[in-house]
């Protein structure tokens, strides 16, 4: 099966680059395509409990929202644990359905990704 990783490396400072890793993966999902979301460096906050609850762009609907629909979807969510202890976030301050993985996992996926795409 084709498979795409988005890396999310922005961190909810800059709204306007959160919805776009969470859209395509819907999309690719959609087009029987296996999706996963990493979350890197500052990007770690956009999964942090209640982070993306007040965040809305445009006409779209909030970031909470889609980033459930995306996960109702069947996309992954796999956040960086070094990244967290960068910031100073606890593994528990994430939403249920964010996974806690290690840099080691990043490289693996990049390297069995049909397609990288960083945000």
């Amino acid at each position: 099966m084709t498979n795409l990783l988005y890396v999310q490396t922005s961190g909810i400072d800059t709204p306007e680059r959160l919805y776009s890793p969470f859209i395509l993966a819907q999309t690719a999902k959609a087009m029987g395509i296996d999706a996963i979301i990493y979350f890197l460096g500052m990007g770690v906050t956009v999964v942090k409990k209640g982070n993306a609850d007040n965040i809305k762009m445009g006409a779209f609907p909030s970031l909470k929202e889609v980033m459930d629909q995306t996960i109702k979807a069947g996309v992954k969510l796999m956040v960086c644990e070094q990244s967290c202890k960068l910031i100073n976030l606890n593994t528990g301050d994430f939403i249920p359905k964010a996974e806690i993985v290690g840099a080691a996992t990043l490289n693996d996926l990049v390297l069995e990704a049909d397609g990288t795409m960083w945000f």
